[in-house]
């Protein structure tokens, strides 16, 4: 799985109108029925004074990963969930990439790193 720490902090927000977010400086945004969910350096979402409720970090499992792997999610999630550690995952073409928060980062990447270890 090879995870790598990408610096920042990063927030999970919700906008009605996506037209006042610049897709440029948008990590991911995913349109619900209740409105869009972005994700942004938290001082992205600071200058545009958009709400959020936790301060994550970012890891990304740098093996390119198939979107029809089998297990991938449940195998990193039950690690992470077994050292109380919350995650939020987004799958995208390549790697998966992980959310957890800020204060549970170097436990996540010691229990990620030790999980692809094996």
């Amino acid at each position: 799985m090879k995870p790598k720490h990408n610096t920042g902090d990063y927030v999970f927000c919700t906008v009605k109108d996506i037209g006042n977010v610049d897709l440029n400086r948008t990590e991911m945004f995913f349109r619900e029925e209740e409105g869009f969910t972005v994700i942004l350096k938290k001082e992205i979402a600071d200058g545009l004074h958009l709400a959020y409720s936790v301060i994550m970090s970012w890891i990304t499992l740098t093996v390119h990963s198939s979107l029809e792997a089998v297990g991938l999610t449940a195998a990193f999630a039950k690690a992470l969930s077994e050292n109380r550690i919350s995650c939020n995952v987004v799958a995208a073409y390549y790697h998966d990439h992980i959310f957890v928060n800020k204060k549970d980062r170097e436990k996540a990447m010691e229990v990620l790193t030790k999980l692809s270890e094996q």
